[in-house]
């Protein structure tokens, strides 16, 4: 019951706010509401006091004993729903599938993959030395194991 009452209060938060999207939500059995959200733009603090808000303010605490946490996906973080890869287009990422690991750049994600771009050093068809080559991956978003953002510095 009380799950319930948080997650329409949630969702009803989400649908006023369409940039702002749900990665996590759980109510454990001692009333402790954990959210993670992210935004198409990013997340800002003030977003995530909005979400609070919204539930905070519209559960009586004289009724129901609870604690609130609202944060954003770290920046470390795996990537989870289709519009976080969108956000992160231009960026570098480790993607794991069940047959590769790769790191490369974020050209594409559309509503049903993803395309990698990266270069990478390779022995010359013919005589001696490497050269450059321009690589490419379309993965589905089915066949990702695993995609976080490299931070570079």
């Amino acid at each position: 019951m009380f799950k319930t009452t948080v997650k329409n209060l949630l969702e009803e938060a989400l649908t006023e706010r369409s940039d702002l999207f749900l990665i996590e939500f759980s109510v454990n059995q001692e009333n402790h509401i954990k959210i993670i959200v992210d935004g198409d733009k990013g997340l800002l603090v003030e977003d995530c006091m909005f979400i609070s808000r919204a539930i905070e303010h519209n559960i009586d605490r004289e009724e129901h004993d609870f604690s609130l946490e609202v944060m954003s996906a770290g920046a470390t973080a795996p990537l989870v729903h289709k519009r976080q890869y969108k956000k992160h287009v231009g960026r570098v990422l480790d993607v794991k599938t069940d047959s590769d690991k790769i790191e490369g750049k974020l050209a594409e994600a559309t509503d049903t993959h993803i395309l990698l771009e990266w270069k990478v050093r390779e022995p010359k068809p013919i005589g001696k030395g490497k050269v450059t080559v321009r690589k490419k991956a379309n993965i589905a978003y089915e066949d990702i194991l695993e995609a976080k953002v490299m931070i570079k510095f």
